[in-house]
């Protein structure tokens, strides 16, 4: 499966759809209304079946492409930060809800998604979607590898100061839970935030297949379940895991 991100505008995201030649392209965190905006984001949240997923399916349809895309969901009078995934056909195939939160910028207007793991089948693979700070925190991602991903979607909002997530953390964190991740990251300046850019795609062995820079992008890798096997049985993380001493993280 060939995996495209863009790290640009919502207004050129059709056109590096278009241009990717992907089977799924994953953009930003909010990518349809900015982040970083306020109680804009309320004016602007829409129902996962809204126009803006209307408009996605039209282009999935076109294009032959998944997409998968991070917009503020409006649903039973909350708004949450959420990123929806579309299969090539239109279908809407699953919708995650942002679960921690980042700060007052998330906190002031989003309320917590309360499902940690959602997940798809797309292209033989098992893709899984987590957004920005969800993958910050290990047993979230390895929640995941554990329920089968094989392809961590992560639509993400990353600022300066914070480069060491995406160069550092997120490799690590396909590495130990031996899954593909696949991380959009925005770039420019909205207020006072400056997003790094440096969105990714990395392989379980922790190898970055592909990376933007701090600019608009648009960047492309194969993501294969024949390297997924190949990883887990040269990296045996989570067949040597001991459960049983783990029993206190819960808390």
């Amino acid at each position: 499966m060939k995996i495209a991100v863009h790290q640009g505008p919502y207004a050129e995201l059709p056109s590096a759809v278009a241009a990717s030649g992907a089977d799924l392209v994953v953009a930003a965190e909010m990518i349809t209304t900015g982040y970083h905006i306020g109680a804009r984001s309320h004016e602007l949240a829409e129902p996962a079946d809204g126009p803006t997923a209307a408009r996605m399916s039209a282009l999935a349809r076109e294009t032959g492409a998944a997409l998968a895309y991070g917009y503020p969901e409006a649903d039973g009078g909350h708004v949450y930060n959420s990123v929806q995934l579309i299969g090539p056909d239109g279908r809407r195939l699953a919708n995650y809800r942002k679960t921690h939160l980042f700060g007052d910028i998330d906190r002031s207007w989003f309320e917590p998604g309360a499902e940690a793991v959602v997940q798809a089948e797309l292209g033989g693979l098992r893709i899984g979607l987590l957004i920005c700070y969800d993958v910050e925190f290990p047993e979230l991602v390895r929640a995941h590898a554990l329920a089968g991903t094989d392809l961590l979607v992560v639509p993400t909002a990353l600022m300066s100061p914070y480069e060491l997530v995406a160069d550092t953390l997120v490799p690590a964190r396909a590495y130990e839970s031996q899954l593909f991740v696949a991380y959009a990251n925005r770039c420019g300046t909205e207020q006072e935030l400056t997003y790094c850019g440096r969105s990714r795609v990395v392989a379980p062995t922790g190898e970055v297949l592909a990376t933007a820079g701090a600019g608009p992008d648009l960047i492309s890798a194969e993501v294969t379940r024949d390297a997924l096997v190949a990883s887990r049985l040269e990296n045996t993380h989570l067949a040597d895991r001991r459960p049983d001493l783990y029993r206190g993280l819960s808390a």
